[in-house]
This record gives structure tokens, C-alpha cells and sequence, in this order.
């Protein structure tokens, strides 16, 4: 390993040459100065960099439109720096699962450069990968077997997140940098995110409590996850697990209020994620050599079978809509707008279906900020979708939660109306109504609203 006294030395046109496929670390741990680095070198040119997620208010002039000339990017995760290159065409978009991140690093993307940041040396020296380990792990491992070069930037204010390191002999460059992170600050739910936080954890959140389990939760940031915390703590919930692909503000408040044991974990009796958010550096210096949390690879957090060994999986994720017969998407606007991308939900979701007593959740406001509702009658026309119509998941809105588990299509489109809000669901119950490919409407009226839970009766259980 060798310290250098300038990104120039490590970041150049010969050691990323022409034909450079580059791995490079993402959220918050995105290291600034060397992708920086990339962007102000243009002798730097015809190299690909994948990423998830990229973080950092620097990095915009790596994905201007003249900059993607030169470099192809491969995005697997589109942030506010990455969006505008992926929808007009400057940049390849891949829908991906997190889990098989690491998987396609030696089957597909095969990196000869790893881009990462670290923390450390500890007084064994080894590195922590910080706040991001997904698939970063596999690209050091992968070019490190192929001859390939791992630069690292190590910041100073870059936690030592316990659980996945590497040593000094995994690393060929090092770069000392010293900036903060980039944080997601906290927002304070409104009513609506308030009514769905107190709905999830009326219904489905579990107290530990003599030999029975308590449940074992994946969320991450926004409002609905900061209400479920409140929630939570308000009901007085104990004794509760974490087992997530990203670790924010939301979860760290409850290990900090003692809600978290994870006693009823198989493995590893502490809080495991694969990234980390903070909303300022106070939350990062708290995650540091913190033995409460630990990192691991993706495709440990987010693995199906890893998710299902974990009792009473409540795994909450989020959607931009949702149609009658139970399409969900969460990576995009329309068939050709990309906002985020397939992250994790859909290994969520399914793992959760086989833990012991496990349930997967899409909780989402019944409209947008306009007005418009999410709960719709179709999905736009070829978008691609996060979950489909079998997938066993919970809808949850402000105005109830619909399990719509075991249910046939006209079952489910009724309970999936009830979803919306007052004016869309009128709407909404006459096609059902008048469209006879849900079969018998009428019937299935007749017989109630049959798996959904107004909130007024959610609450009744808090």
C-alpha cells in the first residue's frame, strides 16, 4: 500500500487507462476527491465506472453532458447527481437487485479498478469499507484476484463502521482527504406519514415478550420510517431486532432509546446493515467502533434466504404508485424516467414472505404533493415494476392497511381502492364495478372490504 501526497498520483490517465472498468463506492461514503478527480482530469477517457446511489454536492461536473462523452456510465441506482444522465441518455441505467450485486461483479461487470473509502487502520491494521459495503467488498476481492488496483480514500470523518474490513495489503493507493459527509437530514412526518407509521406498528410490529420473538425490522429514511420510529417508542415496544440494507436516523433512534436487543436473531445479535445514513456528523461519530451495528456485504443483507432466517420480518418500503390488480413500482416515473432504482425492496419483500411470521409492507401517501393519486386504476404503460400482482405484500396509506394476501383479483382491487382517498376511490370502485374482468364485483361488495383495516380501527389497537 502505498500513501500518496496528492489525488494526482493515484487518479491519473495511466493507472485508469483507456478500457477501465471501475467499481466505486456510493451514499455517503462516495470518495469525493477521487471521483472529483476523474472529472477534472479529461485526459482521463473510455473507462466505465459503476456505482449505487452517488452522494456528494462536488460531483456534479462528473455527469455533465460533456463529461459523459468520455466516461460511460453504468448507474444501478440513480441519485439527484445521476438522474439527469440517466433519462437523457448520457448514461446506462441498470435495474438490479442489491443482493446480486456481488454476484454480478464477477459474472458481468468485472472491475479492474476499485474507487472506495475507508476508515482505519483499527490496532489490527485493517480498514472498515465505512458507511457503504454492498457490492464494494466483491470489487476489491474481484480485482485483487485479477491484478486489478484498489485506490482508497481515507477521510477523516469517515466512521469505523464494525464488520467488514480489509487489510493493507487489499489496497494499492491511499489518498487522506478530510470533508464532511453527505447527510440526510431528518424531516418531520406530517399528519399523513404520521397515520401510516401509527397503522404499521399498531397492526404488525410485535413486542418481545416471554418465549415469543419480538419483530425484526428493515426500514430506512423519509418520513414514514422516522414515524414508525415515534410510533414505536410511543407504544413502548421492546426487544425488537434490525436486520436492513440501510441504517439511518430512524433506526438509530430506537437502539439509542434500548427498543433494540436483537436476542431473537439466529446470527449476530447486533443491528447489521449494509449501508449507513446519518443526518449530521454527530450520527456518524456515534456509529463509529459502535459494537450495536455492524456491516455486512449485500449479498448477506439482502440475501432471500438470509431475510427469511430472521423471525417476524417487518420489512417497510416505499413506492411512486399502485395500480388495481397490485403492480407496485418504486424506480420510476413513468416507462422511460428513472428516479431511483430497484435497490433491495423486492429481496425484501420476498424474504420477508418465508421468515416465521414475517410481513412485507409498501406504505406510500394515497396522493402527491399535487393532488394526484397514487392508488390508480392501471400502471403507465411499460414501467417497470418492483412488485407484481403475486407478491405478498401490505399496502398501507394514511387511510388503512390492506392485506391482501390469499385474496382473488377482484378481492384485491376493492381493497386496493379503499386505499385512495374519498374522491379517487369513488372513481375508482365504478370501474371496478363496471368491468367485469374483475369477476362478480357485485358479489365481492356484498361481502365487505374484505382484508383491509380503516385507520380508525388500526389506532384502536395502539
Amino acid at each position: 500500500m502505498k500513501i500518496v501526497s496528492s489525488v494526482e498520483e493515484a487518479v491519473n490517465s495511466s493507472t485508469l487507462r483507456p478500457g477501465s472498468v471501475i467499481y466505486t463506492s456510493g451514499n455517503a461514503a462516495a470518495p469525493q476527491v477521487l471521483l472529483g478527480q476523474i472529472a477534472k482530469d479529461t485526459s482521463i477517457k473510455g473507462v466505465s465506472i459503476y456505482g449505487v446511489l452517488l452522494l456528494g454536492q462536488g460531483l456534479h461536473p462528473l455527469f455533465t453532458e460533456e463529461r459523459c462523452r468520455d466516461i460511460t456510465h453504468r448507474v444501478i441506482f440513480a441519485s439527484y447527481l445521476t438522474r439527469e444522465a440517466v433519462n437523457n441518455g448520457w448514461a446506462f441505467y441498470h435495474p438490479m437487485h442489491l443482493s446480486e450485486i456481488p454476484k454480478y461483479m464477477k459474472l458481468r461487470m468485472k472491475p479492474n479498478v476499485a474507487i472506495i473509502s475507508v476508515a482505519g487502520p483499527d490496532i489490527g491494521g485493517r480498514y472498515s469499507l465505512g458507511t457503504t459495503v454492498e457490492g464494494v467488498l466483491s470489487a476489491v476481492e474481484y480485482c485483487n484476484a485479477t491484478g486489478g488496483i484498489v485506490i482508497a480514500e481515507r477521510n477523516r470523518q469517515m466512521p469505523f463502521v464494525l464488520g467488514t474490513t480489509i487489510a493493507e495489503s487489499n489496497i494499492d493507493y491511499v489518498v487522506e482527504t478530510d470533508y464532511p459527509l453527505p447527510t440526510s437530514p431528518i424531516k418531520k412526518p406530517d399528519e399523513v406519514a404520521t397515520h401510516i407509521g401509527e397503522i404499521i406498528t399498531a397492526l404488525y410490529i410485535e413486542d418481545g415478550s416471554g418465549d415469543q420473538p419480538g419483530s425484526t425490522l428493515q426500514y430506512g429514511i423519509g418520513e414514514v420510517p422516522e414515524a414508525v420510529t415515534t410510533a414505536i417508542l410511543n407504544k413502548g415496544v421492546r426487544d425488537l431486532g434490525i436486520h436492513t440494507e440501510l441504517f439511518a436516523g430512524a433506526l438509530a433512534r430506537l437502539v439509542v432509546a434500548g427498543a433494540v436487543s436483537n436476542k431473537w436473531k439466529k446470527h449476530l445479535n447486533f443491528s447489521v446493515s449494509s449501508i449507513f445514513l446519518a443526518s449530521d456528523q454527530a450520527g456518524y461519530d456515534w456509529m463509529s467502533k459502535n459494537s450495536a451495528i455492524q456491516s455486512r456485504p449485500s449479498n448477506y443483507t439482502n440475501s432471500v434466504f438470509k431475510i427469511a432466517e430472521h423471525p417476524k420480518i417487518v420489512a417497510i418500503n416505499s413506492a411512486i404508485g399502485v395500480d388495481l390488480h397490485g403492480n407496485i413500482w418504486a424506480d420510476s416515473l413513468d416507462a422511460r424516467k428513472i428516479y431511483s432504482g430497484v435497490g433491495g425492496q423486492s429481496d425484501f419483500i420476498r424474504g420477508a414472505q418465508y421468515s416465521d411470521g414475517g410481513v412485507a409492507i409498501i406504505a406510500l401517501k394515497s396522493t402527491t404533493r399535487n393532488g394526484m393519486s397514487k392508488i390508480v386504476d392501471r400502471s403507465p404503460a411499460g414501467i417497470t415494476t418492483t412488485a407484481i400482482p403475486a407478491d405478498q405484500v401490505i399496502l398501507v396509506t394514511e387511510n388503512g392497511a390492506f392485506d391482501r394476501r390469499g385474496l382473488s383479483l377482484g378481492e384485491r382491487a376493492i381493497g386496493i381502492a379503499h386505499l385512495a382517498q374519498p374522491e379517487h376511490r369513488e372513481r375508482l370502485l365504478k370501474i371496478i364495478a363496471d368491468d367485469p374482468a374483475f369477476h362478480k364485483p357485485a358479489h365481492v361488495f356484498t361481502r365487505g372490504i374484505v382484508g383491509f383495516t380503516p385507520y380508525e380501527d388500526a389506532v384502536k389497537r395502539l
